[in-house]
């Protein structure tokens, strides 16, 4: 399995982001390193396709299922359910409980 969280130098949810799917990992029996990206340029953005800081992918898909066909790729704070900078752990949990997929 692969997890990436990619982010932007000083997003305050980086850290939070990094530990909690760590853990969620630990819990759930999942073997894995937690690879951390950091996305510098508007270019970098676009060609990573992300969607703001922080942007957590399992095997190359996003945790959010309903984030994977957006396009809106910067340098920005990402929000998640409309309020929280940190993802959610049912989509962190429903991620690392997925079966291997080619993205």
């Amino acid at each position: 399995m692969r997890i990436e969280v990619l982010y932007f130098d000083g997003c305050p949810n980086h850290a939070p982001t990094v530990e909690r799917v760590k853990q969620m990992a630990v819990d759930l029996g999942v073997q894995a390193k937690v690879e951390e990206i950091e996305v510098t340029s508007l270019a970098q953005a676009q060609q990573l396709r992300f969607l703001g800081s922080p942007t957590v992918r399992v095997n190359g898909l996003d945790i959010d299922p309903s984030a994977r066909q957006g396009t809106n790729y910067g340098l920005s704070c990402r929000v998640y359910s409309g309020v929280f900078g940190v993802p959610p752990d049912d989509l962190i949990m429903a991620a690392l409980q997925s079966p291997p997929t080619s993205a």
